[in-house]
């Protein structure tokens, strides 16, 4: 059976995310939304994300090794400030959920580097990548490929 296009059999629902998305991009660092969305992705298992931000993040300027490090970035801590380590592990926390996850000692390590408002607006994004990912995986999305070039 062929999967749905979410935003042609859902336009509304579709649309409030989409907002969601644009409220979010704005309200946190560019270089930082995009470790979030590729983090998250990363640990969602979903290629075409994971292909979107990682690519997203190489335009921005961010180090390809940085990027690549975002797999392990606990293993690969020289490649990430402290504000940026407790971003991914907030992302790590609220991407897979439990009872122990969000810790005092992951949100307090992020609060030191964030006023209440901007940890909203990492909340928000962190919940934001993962809503598209469980999107995108439960309807097959795949990422596109360059015809002539397709591991460029």
């Amino acid at each position: 059976m062929t999967r749905i296009n979410i935003g042609r059999s859902n336009k509304l629902g579709y649309a409030a995310v989409i907002g969601l998305e644009g409220y979010a991009r704005t309200s946190v660092d560019p270089d930082l939304y995009e470790l979030i969305k590729l983090r998250a992705s990363i640990l969602n298992g979903f290629g075409f994300c994971v292909d979107m931000h990682a690519t997203d993040g190489h335009k921005r300027g961010i180090p390809s090794r940085k990027l690549h490090a975002v797999a392990a970035w606990q293993h690969s801590k020289v490649f990430f400030d402290a504000r940026e380590q407790a971003v991914l592990a907030l992302t790590d926390a609220l991407t897979q959920l439990g009872p122990d996850t969000v810790t005092d000692e992951i949100w307090n390590a992020a609060a030191t580097h964030f006023d209440d408002g901007q940890m909203g607006g990492l909340v928000l994004a962190i919940s934001t990548i993962n809503v598209w990912n469980r999107i995108a995986i439960s309807t097959q999305m795949e990422p596109p490929v360059d015809e002539k070039n397709p591991l460029a």
